[in-house]
């Protein structure tokens, strides 16, 4: 996957590192198991490249992270150990971890750390002033920790106004890590000289969390495909009964206004080749896991049915049509994927995006992420691109500037 050129913001090539203290933003907010053991360390693999780079300088590591949503508290259901455990495992030596992130145990510890080594603090929202974007807590993160630099390495939290991505800035030079720049840069990229054909494919819950992305894709892309529960949206909106399949109240405005802007872009009677929504769905009536699918056609979704996936003749336009592309984007997945009869949608898709003549593609949004990582037999690295941030990825996609990104020293 291509990224653009030249960085906007410092990056670590860009400043002095060589035996210095640096301080690293990573995004080690991971899924766990029932019994606190992390289930997916992709977030974790995708910072080692960083440390590694940095290391290579001998450099003192700080990481920084939060984990889940303690709200304020110190919950320990939410603790970077084991983080800090698979860290030190991947990178092959040991990793310190300090079960605070500001205070006298971190600015003793810091101060003596040796060159070339690796620590990580515990849980940044353990303290309600990280979400509260505090200048105090900021720079008390920034001194106790005797950082000569910040390396911003978060893409998944840069959407955040958050201490550790906006205030923290203030107190410490701070520039971007080789993550944060490949992520702005290639997903960048991809909105603004896209390889054509361009299709979009878009999924998930939520209409609501996708009209900014909506709006952008409609000039850039040649083709938008809509599935899982958003399309409901659509079809619910376009007259079709639903049955119990769930739909977003208060959208039909919205939706009436991306027709409007497709309208304009390739006219009235092309607007269904352009924005592609299912002609058949996998019903079924229960959400258990051995519910069993029958597949119907858009107009025969029964009463107490549930749409939970895209239908076969969909499935098989999507096919042709991402077969055609040379870039896609995929943001949301097509059914509903922890039920077992709901993923043939979202299956069919991955298949194509790591088949033999793939398009260039680009992954985002968390649930999409997992369901590709947890499908894919290498962990992810069958696809070309997938992206460590949801909201972030989003926002950025959007055209939204992104405020961890911005705060940054200017290239």
């Amino acid at each position: 996957m291509k990224n653009g050129g030249r960085f906007y913001k410092k990056t670590m090539s860009d400043v002095p590192l060589v035996g210095k203290t640096i301080l690293v933003r990573a995004d080690y907010n991971v899924p766990l198991t029932k019994d606190g053991k992390i289930s997916d360390d992709f977030r974790i693999r995708q910072s080692v490249p960083t440390i590694k780079k940095l290391l290579e300088y001998g450099c003192r590591v700080i990481i920084i992270s939060h984990l889940g949503r303690p709200d304020g508290m110190r919950d320990m259901r939410y603790t970077l150990e084991p983080a800090a455990a698979r860290l030190a495992q991947l990178l092959g030596q040991d990793v310190r971890f300090i079960d605070e992130c500001v205070g006298h145990k971190v600015f003793m510890w810091t101060k003596r750390a040796p060159q070339g080594s690796v620590t990580v603090l515990e849980n940044l929202r353990f303290h309600p002033e990280e979400e509260a974007n505090d200048t105090e807590f900021a720079r008390q993160l920034a001194k106790q920790t005797h950082a000569d630099y910040f390396v911003q390495d978060g893409f998944g939290v840069v959407h955040r106004a958050h201490a550790s991505t906006s205030a923290i800035t203030a107190y410490v030079p701070s520039v971007a890590g080789l993550l944060l720049e490949r992520e702005v840069s290639t997903i960048t990229h991809a909105m603004k000289e896209p390889i054509r054909p361009l299709v979009a494919v878009l999924g998930g819950a939520k209409v609501s969390d996708k009209i900014p992305v909506i709006k952008a894709l409609v000039p850039i892309a040649d083709k938008i495909i809509v599935g899982g529960a958003m399309a409901n949206t659509f079809l619910a909106h376009d007259g079709y009964a639903m049955g119990k399949s769930k739909v977003e109240d208060g959208m039909d405005t919205v939706i009436e206004d991306v027709y409007a802007r497709i309208k304009k872009k390739v006219g009235n009677d092309k607007i269904d080749g352009f924005l592609i929504l299912p002609v058949d769905v996998g019903s079924g009536t229960s959400l258990e896991q051995t519910a069993t699918r029958k597949d119907v056609t858009i107009r025969g979704i029964q009463s107490d049915a549930y749409a939970l996936d895209i239908g076969p003749k969909s499935m098989r336009r999507l096919i042709e049509e991402v077969a055609r592309a040379k870039t896609v984007i995929w943001n949301g997945t097509l059914g509903m994927c922890e039920v077992p009869a709901f993923r043939a949608g979202s299956v069919a898709l991955a298949e194509v995006l790591t088949g033999k003549h793939a398009p260039d593609s680009i992954i985002g949004g968390g649930d999409t992420t997992d369901f590709v990582l947890g499908w894919d037999s290498k962990k992810g690295a069958n696809f070309p691109y997938i992206s460590t941030g949801g909201g972030a990825s989003l926002e950025l996609m959007s055209g939204l500037k992104l405020p961890g990104v911005e705060s940054l020293l200017d290239a």
